[in-house]
């Protein structure tokens, strides 16, 4: 099969640098361009050194020169950015799998208000595909347009979505803690961050809310067919990388052990990168940092009545650049793993 040609736009990021240690062996893919304003004319190695042996240079981005030289073009940039360089990419036919903010949520008005701002390309929205392949796998096959999920929806979509969608827990009254390592935040110089800061430190953000919990509700929406709001609370650990999210649900109708597995059976039984645990054992990020994998488990607590579901991922692989690089083995019709196992 020939090698497609692929920018990475925002290159200089943890994001970025994670694509490239991806896309680096992924034997379908030819890194034609990586750009970063701040990092222009500098070779990859010297920003990161592991790519010492990489012929790689940091360029501008420029919209029309990334598009003489790529098939595909990932956009590894802020929200509001990543659409300046979407909307013309679009038009000169490359595909775009943008892993920003920018066109997960499909509502305007909400994204002004969680985000500050008025959406860039509301136009583009009706076009985009939520890039959750074990949910929007065909649709993903055929889009132009593929918005990445977040870290932390991932992590909660994945375990919640089936259970809901099945009516086996209730739509109402869900409580999700999420613990992130620090590169969720970012490459950035930022004082909460700074190593004194955070080492030795777990501590609660956003309590209220935060700007992935409307990317979540209107997702677990999608799944149960009604309104779904959540108690959604993050919390920053001292860890570089990985995202353990701990779900508390109520029973509903359809409740019981059996139907649960059930439920996740049918869901990801087939799956590359979902795990689900055995009943009563709980997944550890120490087992899927450096991995696309999301592993689930979920125990029943008797003394409370509610179920208590565990997922663990990495947040810069399945959480952001490895799920982009599987979005992007899909639209390409690669095998789903290539490059990421």
């Amino acid at each position: 099969m020939a090698k497609i040609k692929v920018a990475v736009l925002g290159a200089s990021g943890y994001s970025g640098e994670e694509l490239i240690r991806l896309l680096l062996r992924h034997e379908n893919c030819d890194i034609s361009i990586i750009t970063s304003r701040q990092n222009a004319g500098t070779r990859i190695g010297e920003v990161f050194p592991r790519f010492s042996d990489s012929d790689l240079i940091f360029s501008a981005p420029d919209a029309g020169e990334i598009a003489k030289k790529a098939d595909v073009a990932f956009l590894a940039l802020p929200h509001g950015l990543a659409s300046e360089f979407a909307v013309p990419l679009l038009k000169k036919g490359v595909k775009v799998i943008d892993l920003s903010a920018d066109f997960r949520i499909k509502d305007t008005a909400i994204y002004k208000k969680y985000y500050k701002d008025e959406h860039p390309s509301p136009s583009l929205l009706k076009d985009a595909v939520y890039g959750l392949p074990e949910r929007y796998r065909d649709k993903i096959r055929n889009a132009s347009l593929i918005a990445c999920p977040g870290c932390y929806p991932t992590s909660i979509i994945l375990p919640l979505a089936p259970l809901l969608e099945n009516k086996i827990v209730s739509p109402e009254n869900i409580v999700i803690n999420s613990m992130s390592g620090v590169s969720g935040a970012g490459r950035k110089v930022d004082l909460p961050y700074l190593f004194p800061e955070c080492n030795e430190s777990m501590r609660a953000y956003a309590v209220s809310g935060h700007r992935h919990l409307p990317e979540i509700e209107q997702e677990l929406h999608a799944a149960a067919n009604c309104e779904v709001r959540i108690n959604f609370i993050p919390h920053l650990i001292p860890v570089n990388r990985g995202i353990n999210s701990t779900i508390v649900a109520s029973p509903a109708g359809k409740f019981s052990r059996e139907n649960i597995e059930s439920a996740y059976r049918n869901a990801y039984s087939k799956e590359k990168f979902v795990r689900v645990l055995p009943y009563g054992r709980q997944p550890d990020t120490k087992y899927v940092t450096m991995t696309n994998f999301c592993d689930i488990g979920f125990t029943f607590d008797e003394h409370t009545g509610r179920l208590i579901i565990n997922s663990c991922i990495d947040n810069l692989s399945k959480g952001a650049s490895g799920q982009a690089i599987q979005c992007m083995n899909i639209s390409f019709g690669f095998e789903e793993t290539a490059g990421l196992l």
